[in-house]
């Protein structure tokens, strides 16, 4: 249920120490709350870290106060889909925050930080430039009890990855992530995730799920975890939900449908998404699971076995066709390459090329293998279609995030998600397209993924809230970020107020660190 809007509710309390000067007031915003009521003009008094007045007060004094005629003042951006694992190198979360985002939630696709307490404690003491969460991950609890052995587990080594999760719930874990695409979650089956989830679900977490299948088989893999929400008891969110490969363009019109069906039962099953018609990978998801089970030495020790290396490669040629290579060696971008630079930002058609191979499905099978031998690589791989987009971004339970990884500019050719999922949806969703209200968007940035994590004091804007704040420019804000030069920040995010403290200023940031670690309550 959403919260009541500002314009029911326009009672302030500033306390006793109101004649003492506030640190922070921002005047003549057009503010939207986040509960997805429409705006009103206001302005809103910090003290501290907290929100401590909203409405007219005109009779108060701040040490600093931010003209916003013309902005939008709107809650901080929560991102419930983010990897921080580059966190204790750019612990300033400058490529997330310039976007205005405060809050995120990392360790998605079953790749959360193990131990628990110990990576959150380290974080604690280093600081950290926006408010950061963190979730469980299946494939971290797997690869530590199991490697990444392709078998049902022991009874004794389900309870100890039981363990695991219970443990780091009880260390402030908001839920568990899988990532059922990725080794070694595609090795394990239903009975085994309600098990561990069920523990998530004891606590109060959340499930949130790289779908095992976003291809052909997406909508078995909707299903799965529709059943899992009801067999583990636990709120579900389909994450960066998409549909991808050629054939099942459309379909996001069923997945949708089975998310409306499970909600009627009374599941509560949710989505994010990115605002982008291209997804970001490891190039080994167009290779068969089966075969990189072992790791990559007993991938390579199965190429040596003439039948299975051709079984593997009419499992990768099959993928470029039907999958996430888009039927089209020209869809699949190099994105980070350790071992060849040069490739990076050039596509699998390229190299073919500069082989002199010529562009065929069969030679850029060959050429995703040697890759995988030499280390793998990163890719973006552009396989959806723009209308399943917009579809899934307007159902009521979509939520923005950008599953994008902190990044330092010039490193690598990332996704132009990195650096411009939010201003992208204010500017080409709202502004150009319509596909979203101002309003039903920030709603999605703000007090949706707030309720989902169960954040009770971010997320909207109302006294007594900590002061977590984006300020924009909802005629100019522009997601700089493209496919062909990704390293560009975002422009339009004029203010970004963090725990009362600006971490950017007239679009100008700074470094302060003023974000906390949360922990599950």
């Amino acid at each position: 249920m959403r919260t009541i809007g500002l314009s029911i509710v326009m009672l302030f309390f500033i306390g006793c120490t109101s004649e003492l000067p506030l640190d922070l007031l921002i005047v003549n915003g057009t503010v939207y709350d986040g509960s997805g009521a429409e705006s009103i003009k206001a302005t809103i008094g910090i003290r501290g870290d907290r929100i401590v007045g909203i409405g007219d007060l005109t009779n108060k004094t701040a040490k600093r106060v931010i003209d916003a005629q013309g902005l939008v003042v709107a809650p901080g951006f929560i991102d419930l889909h983010a990897h921080l694992e580059p966190i204790f190198e750019l612990s300033d979360c400058e490529s997330h925050v310039r976007q205005g985002v405060t809050t995120s939630l990392g360790g998605p696709d079953g790749r959360g930080p193990l131990p628990f307490a110990q990576y959150v404690d380290s974080l604690k003491q280093l600081g950290v430039g926006m408010n950061v969460g963190f979730l469980v991950g299946h494939n971290s609890v797997r690869s530590e009890v199991m490697k990444l052995d392709n078998r049902k587990p022991t009874p004794a080594e389900l309870d100890q990855m039981k363990q695991l999760v219970a443990g780091a719930m009880d260390e402030g874990a908001f839920g568990i992530s899988t990532g059922l695409k990725y080794l070694p979650g595609s090795f394990s089956d239903l009975e085994e995730l309600v098990v561990l989830s069920k523990e998530a679900s004891k606590k109060g977490g959340i499930y949130t799920s790289h779908l095992r299948d976003e291809g052909l088989g997406v909508l078995a893999s909707v299903k799965e975890a529709i059943t899992l929400s009801e067999k583990a008891e636990i709120p579900v969110i389909l994450t960066h939900h998409k549909v991808i490969g050629k054939p099942m363009w459309g379909k996001s019109n069923e997945t949708l449908a089975l998310v409306d069906e499970a909600r009627k039962k009374g599941l509560n099953v949710m989505m994010d998404q990115y605002p982008y018609n291209a997804s970001y990978t490891g190039l080994s998801v167009l290779i068969p699971g089966w075969a990189r089970a072992g790791g990559n030495s007993d991938f390579i020790k199965r190429l040596e076995q003439p039948q299975l290396r051709d079984s593997i490669k009419k499992g990768i040629q099959f993928n470029i066709l039907n999958d996430r290579g888009g039927d089209d060696l020209d869809r699949v971008q190099f994105a980070k390459v350790s071992w060849m630079p040069e490739l990076e930002g050039k596509t699998l058609k390229y190299w073919c090329t500069l082989r002199g191979l010529e562009p065929s499905v069969e030679n850029g099978a060959e050429l995703v293998i040697e890759a995988q031998v030499r280390g793998g690589a990163s890719c973006v791989f552009h396989a959806m279609d723009e209308r399943d987009v917009v579809r899934i971004m307007k159902h009521p339970q979509t939520m923005i995030a950008s599953d994008g990884r902190l990044v330092k500019q010039g490193d690598g050719h990332p996704h132009p998600r990195w650096y411009g999922t939010f201003p992208r949806v204010l500017g080409k969703y709202v502004r150009e397209d319509g596909v979203l209200t101002l309003s039903e968007a920030i709603y999605k940035m703000t007090s949706m993924p707030a309720q989902a994590m169960g954040l009770d004091d971010r997320g909207t804007l109302a006294v007594g809230m900590k002061a977590d704040i984006s300020i924009f420019n909802p005629d100019t804000v522009l997601d700089n970020a493209t496919f062909e030069k990704p390293h560009q920040y975002s422009t339009g995010i004029d203010y970004v107020v963090i725990n009362g403290k600006l971490a950017v200023d007239k679009g100008v940031f700074y470094p302060i660190k003023s974000g906390e670690v949360l922990l599950k309550k």
